[in-house]
């Protein structure tokens, strides 16, 4: 089984990708599959990936980091109070929020999209990576310990 178990500060060109959703991405401890060969990815805990980071495995091979595309749903508006409210709301129910320029996004839920929807907005149900924001005490705020679990991604 390949380790990965170093992050990489510098920039290098890339042997391997590994695509993952956020809520893998999340994760310090997890198997998975680089173009069908398995790998334990070993991390500092609370460490969160993200697009574009790179990793070292134990051989040598340097392995970045994609955001997979996954189900989000987006909120749009070009009045920033009504998008602050909805961030509001949206984070006082611990929602992981990816914010942007007029738009905010949060992984796909049918009762956060009602919700949302209550407080006057449309929702648009996309596909797209999700990069939330590491919250107000860094990257490994309020992270607990998760074993290592079984998922494949090729």
């Amino acid at each position: 089984m390949l380790t990965i178990s170093k992050r990489l500060k510098d920039s290098r060109t890339a042997d391997l990708q590994l695509e993952l959703p956020f809520d893998l991405r999340n994760r310090s401890r997890l198997r998975t599959s680089l173009n069908g060969e398995e790998a334990g990815l070993f991390l500092e805990r609370g460490t969160v990936l993200r697009g574009g980071d790179l990793l070292l495995a134990d051989d040598g091979r340097v392995i970045e980091v994609v955001a997979a595309k996954e189900t989000v749903s987006t909120v749009r508006s070009r009045d920033a109070g009504q998008l602050a409210r909805a961030a509001y709301h949206l984070g006082n129910r611990h929602v992981a929020l990816q914010i942007g320029d007029g738009w905010l996004r949060y992984q796909h839920d049918h009762v956060l999209d009602d919700m949302v929807r209550g407080l006057g907005f449309s929702i648009a149900i996309d596909e797209a990576p999700f990069e939330p924001e590491a919250g107000a005490y860094g990257a490994g705020a309020h992270q607990h310990s998760i074993l290592l679990t079984n998922h494949s991604h090729g």
